[in-house]
């Protein structure tokens, strides 16, 4: 499956991307404009990431300084990365999805099934898959010392045997 994937991404996408330039875009719009608009697009589209990186930053120290763990900042931080990436990427089937990456109303729905894709799955009795909960590793417990009661007694030591000597043969 990841050689299909591979292919897809390496392949048919930069061919989806041309028959879109060549085909669909370039005669509606001329080669000069069509080039215009795929520089502009990237440069809003450096802009956008610019902007919502900063935005996402500023939440994810908020959210340490909270004392919480940034998860959904972290998601959002790894969107807009692949979404500016998609975006330096020439072409207009990347660029939309670029934009639907960068955009927060749209930018949510990705994080959201996203996240579900990723959670943890096991395997349950039977052979049928479910969600494992979330594990919570904090114990609540206390600890106290205590010394022995009385004095400590003393073991009694092992007899040894009586070395022997050990003279070299002749």
């Amino acid at each position: 499956m990841p050689l299909l994937a591979l292919i897809a991404v390496f392949v048919l996408v930069p061919l989806a991307e041309l028959y879109v330039i060549f085909k669909v875009v370039g005669p509606a719009l001329g080669a000069p404009l069509t080039i215009a608009l795929l520089a502009a697009d990237s440069l809003a589209g450096a802009w956008l990431m610019k902007s919502q990186g900063r935005a996402v930053w500023r939440r994810f120290n908020e959210t340490l300084n909270a004392g919480r763990i940034p998860h959904r900042e972290i998601v959002d931080g790894v969107l807009i990365i692949f979404g500016g990436a998609f975006l330096i990427t020439p072409g207009f089937i990347t660029d939309v999805l670029g934009f639907l990456l960068l955009i927060p109303p749209t930018r949510s729905l990705f994080r959201r099934s996203l996240q579900r894709q990723l959670q943890v799955r096991t395997v349950g009795p039977g052979g049928g898959r479910y969600r494992r909960p979330p594990q919570d590793y904090d114990v609540e417990g206390t600890a106290t010392e205590h010394e022995p009661p009385g004095p400590p007694t003393a073991m009694p030591s092992p007899e040894l045997p009586p070395a022997r000597s050990r003279r070299p043969r002749a």
